[in-house]
């Protein structure tokens, strides 16, 4: 086991300087990954600020549509119910006058009838 050139030392000499070649490549390699991941970072910090002013955006136009709206719907009903306490009062005008047009025409039955709702409410609060 003589010492020759393809023997175990040389060997183990190759293995060492490539080792120390990669780690020369790799670090100078790592910079410019540092700077790519940096630049990357950047550009998906960039990319979420716009994703999150468009969702603003959005959100904005769409509250900005609900409360148009339910403006709209309220005012509908603000009419609805007007028509309704309209009609209300001129079914109670008409009521008022027919109950006004019978005591002329028989005031003695319209005495009688107020002193008997009179009498009932009577005896019923009692």
């Amino acid at each position: 086991m003589a010492a020759t050139t393809d023997m175990a030392p040389n060997r183990s000499a190759t293995p060492t300087r490539r080792a120390a070649n990669g780690a020369r490549r790799s670090t100078a390699r790592a910079p410019q990954r540092d700077d790519d991941l940096s630049a990357q970072v950047q550009q998906l910090q960039a990319d979420l600020k716009a994703i999150a002013s468009t969702l603003t955006g959005l959100a904005e136009d769409k509250v900005n549509e609900a409360q148009s709206v339910a403006k709209r719907e309220a005012r509908h009903l603000a009419k609805v119910g007007q028509q309704a306490v309209g009609d209300a009062q001129d079914e109670f005008g008409q009521l008022e006058k027919q109950i006004k047009d019978t005591i002329r025409e028989k005031p003695l039955t319209a005495v009688a009838g107020a002193i008997a709702l009179g009498f009932l409410l009577a005896v019923i609060s009692r």
